[in-house]
């Protein structure tokens, strides 16, 4: 399994939100823009006020691995940015709930692969 690229540098984070297009879903929102590399970058950001330091780094491990579980369905060459939404209690956030809002985000952003691959 392959290492996951993050964005890491204040200048990715806001090269992706000022010139990506941007996708809500019920939990979590997302910024794609094209990076013109061979591998995918992803970023979590993740507001303080959401929650305390350990339910925000919970939040951030289930958007990493719901990311992971649908990286290989994922087209090459992105920068993404995924955004907690202020207003979801994070009572509500399981794995199930977190990979079927990404899976309808990517869907709608059209970045999933085809499913006959």
């Amino acid at each position: 399994m392959k290492k996951t690229k993050m964005l890491k540098k204040n200048y990715e984070f806001r090269n992706v939100l000022s010139k990506g297009k941007y996708y809500s879903g019920n939990f979590i929102e997302a910024v794609i823009k094209n990076n013109n590399r061979n591998y995918n970058c992803i970023g979590l950001a993740i507001n303080t006020k959401i929650g305390k330091a350990v339910r925000r780094n919970r939040i951030k491990r289930l958007l990493r691995e719901c990311y992971l579980n649908s990286e290989s369905n994922i087209l090459l060459g992105k920068s993404i940015v995924f955004l907690w939404k202020k207003n979801v209690d994070i009572e509500n956030a399981t794995f199930s709930n977190i990979q079927n809002d990404m899976n309808k985000i990517f869907d709608k952003a059209h970045i999933m692969k085809n499913k006959e691959m």
